[in-house]
């Protein structure tokens, strides 16, 4: 049996759904879960962070083979598939749930993801401010079974 060593990463791009979708088909991704992360409630539920008092991100963690999948690949991914510009909402979704997060696990992460964000502040590709928060990963919250990898269970794609 082969031994690989899974590395952690976890993104917020609006709804989870779409985003997991996106992460789950690239080759080198292992593992996905929709859930929650960056809050100040413990075990929430997705009524709970919906109402908009509990200060969570919707997200989706994965675990990935770096040797198939490295971190740089999940990031150009995580920017392409999302407006990074808009505060607390992704097209018709609105609240600080849907905000632009990136939860790094280690320095290197926490590296790349800053660099690739200056990067894209500095390509001149919008015209706003990106706001994009890069901060250390919290505790992860799944959400309830019924979210998880819905739109495959749905045969539907939004992105």
């Amino acid at each position: 049996m082969e031994d690989i060593s899974l590395a952690k990463a976890t993104f917020g791009a609006g709804c989870f759904w779409n985003v997991e979708e996106m992460f789950r088909h690239i080759d080198g991704v292992k593992f996905t879960a929709v859930g929650f992360m960056g809050g100040g409630v413990p075990n929430p539920t997705y009524k709970m962070v919906c109402g908009g008092n509990t200060g969570h991100a919707e997200v989706v963690y994965m675990e990935y083979d770096p040797g198939k999948a490295n971190y740089e690949k999940l990031l150009n991914v995580f920017w392409e598939n999302h407006d990074p510009t808009t505060l607390n909402r992704q097209g018709p979704d609105i609240g600080e749930q849907y905000r632009s997060v990136i939860f790094y696990y280690t320095p290197e992460q926490k590296k790349l993801a800053e660099e690739s964000k200056t990067k894209l502040e500095n390509s001149g590709r919008y015209n706003s401010a990106i706001v994009t928060q890069v901060i250390p990963a919290e505790e992860f919250y799944k959400a309830e079974d019924y979210h998880q990898q819905y739109l495959a269970k749905q045969k539907t794609h939004h992105f």
